[in-house]
């Protein structure tokens, strides 16, 4: 599920030993596993818990008319609507460029030219083995309704430049991931300009 990273290869130098795993948890959408891990410095822990999860995309969406592509999504665990970037899991066989492309369009309606990947965020590496790649894809139209999953409620939200900077500058979107995302995407299309 991790994105074929080896978990049972050795450590890197310095790096905690794996000295057993078991499978708590075996589910299509999650997977726990209970780790008996050793430090460097001989201290060992049982268990050290750690998600398996597959690695997902974000989408980092620009239109034609220089407008952002986000949704309100309902998310369960903080029992409210939050503000993000579309995206989702890179399923079995997929790579991550054909995951954005289609989670875009299923979950907007909207489809892009040339997506390209701009960088990768670990999202729990202490406790998560999966990481989230970030694409942006630009010269977006909207072609279709949004199509969710039985498991979304989510509301499609198109932002100018200046919304989208307000946004930013207020704090409105919470989502540390999203947010990270959103202003590497920024960043690459030149939206925002770093200075040193």
């Amino acid at each position: 599920m991790n994105g074929g990273r080896e978990r049972d290869a050795p450590p890197p130098p310095g790096g905690w030993e794996t000295l057993s795993r078991r499978r708590v948890v075996d589910d299509p959408h999650l997977r726990l596993d209970a780790e008996h891990v050793r430090t460097p410095h001989g201290h060992e822990m049982d268990p050290w818990w750690v998600l398996d999860f597959p690695d997902w995309v974000m989408v980092v969406a620009i239109t034609e008319h220089q407008e952002i592509v986000l949704l309100r999504q309902w998310r369960q665990g903080i029992r409210e609507f939050v503000l993000e970037t579309p995206g989702g899991v890179i399923d079995q066989g997929e790579n991550a460029l054909a995951a954005a492309a289609r989670e875009l369009l299923e979950e907007t309606g909207y489809r892009g030219q040339s997506p390209r990947e701009i960088g990768t965020l670990l999202p729990d590496g202490n406790r998560n083995n999966n990481r989230c790649r970030i694409i942006l894809i630009e010269h977006c139209q909207r072609v279709a309704d949004p199509t969710p999953e039985p498991g979304e409620t989510i509301e499609v939200v198109v932002m100018t430049r200046a919304e989208i900077m307000a946004l930013l500058r207020g704090g409105e979107m919470e989502s540390a991931m999203h947010v990270a995302a959103l202003y590497r995407g920024l960043i690459v299309a030149r939206w925002i300009e770093l200075t040193t």
